[in-house]
């Protein structure tokens, strides 16, 4: 699939299979099992949320949930920070700006 590491001299990758989610509206596929963020990255998406004081897009800064960069809502859940959340069929991710309200 286009986007993604296909090979690598060291590394081996398993990956699920190939699942449909929305992004906004948009049809994306990713490897289910995969953070989000790695399928947004691949399918070219690169601003996930907005910095709430001035509003300056946000994107996969340290992949490993140490930041708040990564924040969006996912299936009407705000503060997912997607670089550690599985990817899953069906599910529909947004940016989120400001600081996301249940």
């Amino acid at each position: 699939m286009k986007g993604y590491i296909e090979q690598h001299p060291v590394l081996e990758f398993k990956r699920g299979e190939v699942v449909t989610f929305t992004f906004e509206g948009r049809e994306i596929q990713g490897y289910e099992g995969l953070p989000i963020a790695a399928a947004l990255h691949a399918a070219g998406i690169k601003v996930y949320s907005y910095s709430i004081k001035h509003e300056r897009p946000r994107g996969f800064f340290c992949a490993v949930g140490k930041c708040s960069s990564c924040l969006m809502e996912v299936d009407g859940r705000p503060n997912v920070m997607v670089c550690m959340e599985p990817l899953k069929a069906g599910m529909k991710v947004k940016r989120q700006k400001g600081p996301g309200k249940l």
